[in-house]
């Protein structure tokens, strides 16, 4: 399916609970209304990834990088 144009929004994990934890869960509740919202406005999900990245020093977050397009 050809798309006319995309839009990419990224969901991060928590900063505090990777600092304190040395991990934290993705935000799924925050995901979930993002989606319901560009779904709202006639977006699709057209491709997601999930990246890990070093977070200050000597921590990494996962980050979910999600490409909408309508």
């Amino acid at each position: 399916m050809a798309y006319k144009e995309y839009k990419v929004i990224q969901v991060s994990e928590g900063a505090l609970g990777t600092i304190f934890l040395g991990a934290s869960g993705m935000p799924i509740k925050q995901m979930e209304s993002s989606l319901n919202k560009e779904a709202a406005d006639g977006w699709q999900i057209v491709f997601q990834v999930v990246e890990k990245k070093r977070f200050w020093l000597f921590w990494s977050r996962e980050n979910v990088i999600i490409t909408l397009g309508r």
